[in-house]
């Protein structure tokens, strides 16, 4: 014989479920093209920032550090408040059918 039964069973299942469910909404890939954005937009914008006269010469008076900077945390913000405002809806397990109550008349 074997030495679990069916509810231990379920309860594994289920706690694969939840943590499958954790797993999913942490690696949400609006959260990571977000955060890399906003990253990589705080360092361009900074170097956009500290740019030599030298350097605004070579791109034709146009400081584009800090406009693509600008632009890449307009658009790391933007994942990020998707994210924030249509979250993952969280998953429920379905129950099996014999676990499931009676209905009461």
């Amino acid at each position: 014989m074997s030495d679990y039964s069916e509810s231990d069973a379920q309860r594994q299942v289920s706690d694969l479920e939840k943590k499958s469910a954790t797993a999913a909404r942490l690696f949400d890939i609006r959260r990571i093209i977000g955060g890399l954005f906003v990253v990589y937009g705080v360092i361009v914008t900074i170097a956009g920032i500290t740019a030599s006269d030298a350097d605004l010469t070579k791109a034709g008076g146009i400081n584009i550090n800090l406009w693509t900077g600008l632009g890449m945390l307009a658009l790391g913000l933007f994942f990020l408040a998707w994210l924030w405002l249509r979250p993952l809806p969280p998953t429920t397990p379905e129950t099996p059918a014999e676990e499931q109550a009676p209905p009461t008349a």
